[in-house]
């Protein structure tokens, strides 16, 4: 095991020497009153070089998180199906724990890439510093609340007798995990709002890594069975925690030499603000999984075919959104570095160029999907039923992508503003659009297609919505802080 931790400590070395390091060389876009005119192809490709740099490194990061769960399935699988059944409910309920606090990365990514376009990256270290404080609290509370209650989480999600004290073992111990996955997430934020998507991408890899080898070590090796793997990912997680926050004290150290441990200190009135700005985010974030969650149960009412059907669907949905999410995440860390430039104008030409960016991404992603949509059913399933089924539903999925496409970009462009409150009111709306039309769909003899029809309104909501937005310029609110 030593060669995957000395993986940790290379990244911690790579991110901190490194030539682009943002801790130490903030980018600094020029005040926009003295910015020479420059050619529109030159900007265009001055911002395709910034979105490419920020997007790719970005969507390797956000695919091998989702290769956490993967590792552990395939790992448990092989100790028998009670255990494995143990781990689905357990996986879904500390994913889902995790992803309702993602503000975290959103909100402190806007809050530092502001700080670094005003040019003074020893606040933004200090602003990120406030989310990584919030993030353990926060930590500590989802623990206090799922130790004396895992049992009882279990049954409600479902699990089976059999299963249920498997899942329950599993969420006990991967709970003292939380504060590390949440630290990730703000500190994920921090370098994004640093313009430095790299180390993420490497701190990602390198705990997938260690946390496949501890897996099968303490699973197998020495015969903890699922506890085993539970524990691989807890030391994993909080592995990766330690690797960001190396990453941040040494920049600190750069950045203040002779006061980089007040960079550090928790500061009650930064934390506050910190959640406050969350808030809206959280609300989004809630929404939007309510809209799975519906969609969810109205395929589970429609059948077993549809339920399967709709499984390998949102799974498809999901690895599309990475790729599109990647874009999103290049405009919250490019608009906040802008407005808090004082460059309205500079802002405005990236939203452009994004929303072009996301038109062909998710026109691309939509041909690949409709080529290959009778392809996919064979790899999950042998059910012609499902297969059909499914086939079909793809193709609503591929005429989609293009509308996800510029959305995925106009929120991360109104998350990168700060526009947290329109973004949460948005969503609410579009909540309430698809949620009596998903219900309608059984009533009306609608099937799975009709469902993810359903879908894509929900998408064309969120268009409508975020485009009105990004029209009306409110979202262009320049300075250091919004």
């Amino acid at each position: 095991m030593a060669p995957l931790f000395a993986t940790y400590l290379w990244t911690v070395r790579w991110s901190v020497v490194s030539p682009a390091d943002p801790v130490a060389r903030p980018p600094s876009p020029r005040p926009p009153n003295r910015r020479p005119a420059r050619p529109p192809a030159t900007v265009r490709r001055q911002h395709d070089r910034e979105i490419l740099a920020l997007a790719l490194p970005a969507f390797g990061a956000l695919v091998a998180e989702p290769l956490f769960v993967m590792v552990d399935s395939a790992v448990v699988g092989h100790l028998g199906t009670a255990e494995l059944a143990g781990l689905g409910v357990a996986a879904t309920l500390l994913t889902t724990a995790v992803n309702v606090f993602v503000f975290l990365a959103y909100a402190t990514t806007a809050a530092v890439a502001r700080r670094v376009g005003a040019g003074d990256p020893a606040a933004a270290l200090r602003q990120g510093m406030d989310g990584i404080w919030l993030a353990l609290l926060l930590g500590a509370l989802v623990i206090a609340g799922v130790l004396p209650t895992a049992p009882d989480l279990a049954r409600l999600c479902g699990a089976s007798a059999t299963a249920a004290p498997y899942a329950a073992e599993y969420l006990r111990i991967s709970s003292l995990g939380i504060p590390g996955m949440l630290v990730v997430l703000a500190a994920t934020g921090v370098l994004r709002g640093l313009q430095d998507t790299r180390t993420p991408l490497v701190v990602a890899v390198a705990g997938f890594t260690v946390n496949a080898g501890l897996n099968a070590l303490l699973v197998y090796g020495t015969g903890l069975g699922i506890a085993g793997s539970a524990w691989g990912t807890v030391i994993a997680q909080t592995g990766m925690a330690g690797a960001y926050l190396v990453v941040v004290v040494r920049g600190a150290r750069r950045q203040a030499p002779g006061n980089w441990r007040g960079l550090l200190r928790p500061d009650a009135a930064g934390i506050r603000a910190c959640a406050r700005a969350g808030v809206p985010l959280l609300v989004r974030t809630v929404s939007l999984r309510a809209v799975l969650v519906i969609a969810t149960a109205v395929a589970a009412r429609l059948g077993d075919t549809e339920i399967a059907a709709h499984q390998i669907t949102l799974t498809v949905w999901s690895l599309l959104a990475f790729a599109l999410d990647a874009i999103a995440i290049a405009g919250q860390a490019v608009i906040g570095r802008y407005l808090g430039a004082g460059d309205s104008e500079g802002a405005r030409a990236a939203c452009s160029r994004m929303v072009q960016w996301g038109v062909v991404c998710g026109a691309v992603l939509g041909i690949a999907v409709a080529a290959l949509h009778t392809l996919v059913g064979p790899i999950f399933t042998g059910d012609p039923a499902v297969r059909h089924a499914l086939a079909t539903a793809l193709l609503v999925v591929a005429a989609v992508q293009p509308v996800c496409g510029v959305v995925f970009v106009l929120d991360g462009v109104l998350m990168g503003a700060g526009d947290g409150p329109y973004l949460a009111w948005s969503m609410l709306v579009t909540l309430a659009v698809f949620a009596p039309a998903a219900v309608a769909v059984p009533a009306l003899g609608g099937g799975l297609t009709a469902l993810w029809w359903a879908m894509g309104l929900m998408m064309l909501t969120r268009l409508a919505a975020l485009w009105l937005r990004s029209r009306s310029g409110r979202w262009v609110v320049t300075g250091a802080s919004r």
